[in-house]
């Protein structure tokens, strides 16, 4: 189970083909990005940026049955690890590409930073690939090689077990977040995805990610509350 409980959700969804790409950032470029009310959080005095592609399915509100079309697209976030009020710790996203125009316009109205893009997803065996790319030609490519089951280590799990993420809609949001822990896999992958990064503000990544898949979670979504 996980370490957060929703048991009324708004909003039920499935994540799956999901393949975490980090990068650790000057913790000044990344901070200066972030709204009042939070804080960074860091792992070893390093701040983390995180591109996360995946395919979502089954995406609806609570008790509603699944539109095909509307609940189930690939998503591709951009994020970073934050402390909230309290010192809670969540997600803060600076970007999320959908391909669906009702959806963006819908979570935009509600303050997350969703932005059109066609997005594409394919898998051939242990590879998977995603690609985005935005009406101003914003885009990333991000190709992965899938491996052996593994364990979470400290690092891994400060970057994946996050049952939290803020919003800000004239003040400071947060919406709690309840699916099993991760179940993950070591890859390797080849990413391009300085144009996202420049299109967040952030510097460019200069090095390889860091790199895990996992195939999926449940998740449940609670309603949003002052942070």
């Amino acid at each position: 189970m996980s370490s957060n409980r929703v048991p009324r959700p708004v909003s039920l969804q499935r994540w799956t083909d999901l393949t975490f790409l980090h990068w650790a950032l000057p913790a000044s470029a990344v901070e200066e990005r972030l709204p009042p009310g939070l804080e960074l959080d860091t792992f070893d005095g390093r701040a983390w940026v995180g591109v996360t592609p995946f395919v979502m399915r089954d995406a609806r509100p609570a008790l509603v049955p699944a539109v095909p079309y509307l609940s189930h697209f690939t998503e591709v976030n951009v994020r970073t690890y934050v402390r909230g009020p309290g010192g809670l710790p969540g997600l803060w996203f600076y970007s999320l590409e959908c391909p669906r125009l009702p959806v963006v316009a819908a979570l935009r109205g509600a303050g997350v930073p969703y932005t059109w893009a066609r997005t594409h997803t394919q898998t051939s065996g242990a590879h998977i690939a995603y690609r985005s790319r935005r009406r101003d030609g914003t885009g990333m490519h991000a190709a992965a090689r899938i491996g052996s089951p593994t364990e979470q280590d400290p690092l891994t799990r400060f970057l994946v077990e996050r049952y939290h993420a803020f919003v800000w809609r004239g003040r400071l949001w947060r919406v709690p977040v309840e699916h099993r822990p991760w179940p993950l896999r070591a890859a390797t992958a080849h990413a391009d995805v300085a144009g996202l990064f420049r299109a967040n503000h952030l510097p460019e990544p200069r090095s390889e990610p860091l790199v895990h898949f996992s195939a999926g979670v449940d998740v449940r979504l609670g309603a949003p509350r002052r942070a």
